[in-house]
């Protein structure tokens, strides 16, 4: 059995994604998906929470992104955890985690905010 590094996720676009062009001609389109949530806590009241997750779109994929994505597209999203560190303008050394997404569907283009 081989077991490889695979996410699905379902959720909306907090915001429009963010398209750039490299100096190499690669485009790639980042944006954040909100995934709510819901359960009932000791009181009986309905909790919702968010988890936001940073995506990442190369080549054909992000150009479908710039001409679809919209912010509250429901998307449902499958690709891979890529953790990246790097060092800020500042000097000071950060971490990230990002899923890098290999496809995704829209579920719809309903524009509610995520």
């Amino acid at each position: 059995m081989n077991i490889k590094n695979n996410v699905q996720l379902v959720g909306r676009l907090g915001a429009n994604p963010e398209i750039k062009v490299l100096i190499n001609g690669s485009k790639v389109a980042r944006f954040k998906l909100a995934i709510n949530e819901s359960y009932t806590n000791q009181n009986g009241e309905k909790v919702t929470n968010t988890q936001w997750h940073n995506v990442v779109a190369w080549g054909g994929l992000a150009t479908i992104a710039e001409n679809l994505l919209q912010k509250g597209t429901m998307l449902t999203i499958e690709g891979k955890l890529v953790n990246r560190a790097y060092t800020n303008k500042e000097g000071v050394k950060c971490f990230s985690t990002e899923i890098v997404a290999n496809e995704f569907l829209v579920m719809s283009f309903n524009k509610q905010a995520a």
